[in-house]
């Protein structure tokens, strides 16, 4: 049997530290944790002596700033304090239900069409977690995810750093769209190259952007961009008007835009790669049991949906 090693500092001093750290300020971390400032502060001095290293720099009157070692100390300890409330919730809960908060980001311009059904599904099954949703843009939910304001981010396999890692939940194919009266409507599959000459409206998110734009040269295609929009139902308001067409992964169940006109989906003879949808999370953290019964049920109603 391996023996335990021994440490020194205790869970209420890595506590303090955390508050303090992610505040910024002793006085601050005090009012949160509703305790003398002078216990803060006593908690990450002893903490600090105990690992032998400093985490924390204090600036007179500006407060606190994280050391490099305070840093990656930082960032490791949110996973444990995260594991050892798991722990704690395990315990009291054994055999019982799964209770809780769990805070799931989820890109813009998936929400409409994915979240719904993916909290609905657990929480059919676990009624008792209370789900939160952070919407965001791509660069915003890897921020979030990091950060820990969210364990897990619904969003698109795109551009994503070493340092987060995904659950394929299902993967979409891109199409064409095009207005009701566009000389292509009545067709059901077409060639990018049909379009070349026509003018192109663009869904333009960061990394949504640029992944279309690529998509359309990929099929030999130079797109004429006339109109961008960071909006998915205002790219399609435009297209339904005859400003142009457009590529695009989610397909609402309605031909009809928000303005009245009409829009039709059609297939494409290119042979692109459909992009997977992913539960993301950061890499090397454990998840709770919250977020893996969500990503569990995530893949059942995806797998159901088919």
């Amino acid at each position: 049997m391996s023996s335990i090693p021994h440490v020194g500092f205790t869970l209420v001093q890595l506590r303090y530290f955390a508050a303090a750290a992610e505040l910024g300020s002793m006085t601050a971390a005090s009012r949160q944790l509703n305790v003398s400032q002078s216990a803060v502060s006593t908690a990450v001095a002893q903490l600090e002596k105990e690992l032998g290293v400093q985490l924390l720099l204090r600036h007179h009157a500006r407060g606190l700033t994280l050391t490099a070692a305070g840093e990656d100390f930082q960032r490791e300890l949110r996973s444990y304090l995260e594991h050892t409330a798991e722990l704690v919730e395990m315990a009291r809960n054994a055999g019982e239900v799964l209770t809780g908060d769990l805070s799931v980001g989820c890109f813009s311009t998936l929400g409409p069409f994915e979240l719904p059904r993916l909290v609905r599904a657990c929480e059919a099954q676990h009624p008792e977690i209370r789900i939160s949703v952070i919407e965001a843009e791509h660069a915003a939910l890897k921020q979030s995810l990091r950060s820990g304001k969210c364990e897990l981010a619904l969003m698109y396999a795109y551009d994503l750093d070493d340092d987060i890692e995904y659950v394929e939940i299902k993967s979409v194919a891109p199409y064409a769209l095009v207005s009701g009266g566009h000389r292509l409507a009545r067709r059901t599959r077409i060639s990018l190259r049909e379009l070349a000459d026509e003018p192109m409206v663009l869904l333009d998110l960061p990394h949504s952007g640029r992944y279309l734009e690529q998509l359309v040269q990929s099929a030999g295609v130079r797109p004429q961009v006339r109109h961008r929009s960071s909006g998915f139902e205002t790219v399609r308001a435009m297209v339904g008007s005859g400003m142009g067409w457009s590529v695009l992964n989610q397909r609402p169940a309605h031909s009809l835009t928000y303005d009245g006109g009409e829009v039709v989906t059609l297939e494409l003879e290119e042979r692109f790669e459909p992009l997977p949808i992913v539960l993301a999370s950061v890499k090397g953290v454990r998840l709770t049991r919250r977020a893996r019964a969500f990503i569990g049920s995530a893949r059942r109603a995806a797998h159901e949906s088919r």
